[in-house]
């Protein structure tokens, strides 16, 4: 029985006022794409609970597609991360006040972990569409960084496998305005929907070639959960 696509994105940093991965997210409620459901989380902005709150949705909405979205403004397109660090570095505090220098996001970890999936497959099909969008080879040493190197520790061994990437946003017209309009990027909403939307279109298929128990099952009757099982990555102490 295929399982959904679970996209997540994060509400406003601190100061700001509106939040391009949860509006992009929130697109995505209730919708079915790809012959999948989509499930939604969004996502406070608090380091310290981010692998509890992953581990959480991975567990409840039973994903074998993950799609992770933040803000990193400047960016001119999405970005899609091919690595995270074992490295928290915040250029501010996150919105409840922790300010990470030079952490660990677990201790023990490995000093990276790579996304599992087909970047080049996803770019072709975004500028196929007109969406601007390039491999990004640095996630930083934020939230998201943090994000994709949690939730590639917690799907590695999943049994069946969970297939999971970071996309970075670029600012809404809004937001540049408000940073300098004259030296920011930005990219409209549609725009940034459009090239998430037509990442789900292109990664299900992929992903069900690559593992045919995944395809929605032909045999009447109720479908039946299948067992999560994490890898258990010892949380670092904080």
């Amino acid at each position: 029985m295929a399982k959904r696509v679970l996209i997540a994105g994060f509400e406003p940093l601190a100061g700001e006022k509106v939040s391009p991965s949860e509006m992009v997210a929130r697109a995505f409620e209730g919708k079915t794409l790809a012959g999948r459901t989509i499930a939604v989380r969004i996502i406070p902005v608090e380091t310290r609970n981010i692998r509890e709150r992953f581990e959480r949705a991975l567990n409840e909405d039973d994903p074998d597609l993950v799609i992770a979205l933040a803000q990193f403004g400047g960016r001119n397109a999405l970005s899609l991360e091919r690595v995270a660090v074992n490295v928290l570095d915040f250029d501010r505090p996150d919105n409840v006040g922790v300010m990470r220098k030079g952490d660990v996001i677990a201790r023990g970890g490995a000093d990276a972990r790579i996304s599992t999936i087909p970047f080049e497959k996803i770019i072709e099909a975004w500028h196929a569409n007109g969406v601007p969008g390039y491999v990004s080879n640095t996630a930083g040493t934020s939230i998201g960084n943090q994000t994709l190197y949690e939730i590639l520790g917690l799907t590695e061994s999943a049994a069946p496998p969970v297939i999971a990437g970071l996309v970075h946003l670029p600012y809404l017209p809004a937001q540049a305005i408000a940073a300098g309009s004259e030296s920011t990027p930005s990219m409209s909403l549609e725009l940034q929907r459009r090239g998430v939307e037509i990442m789900i279109e292109t990664l299900v298929p992929w992903f069900e070639r690559r593992t045919p128990d995944s395809k929605p099952s032909a045999m009447p009757g109720a479908p039946t959960k299948s067992t999560w099982i994490p890898r258990g990555v010892k949380e670092a102490e904080r």
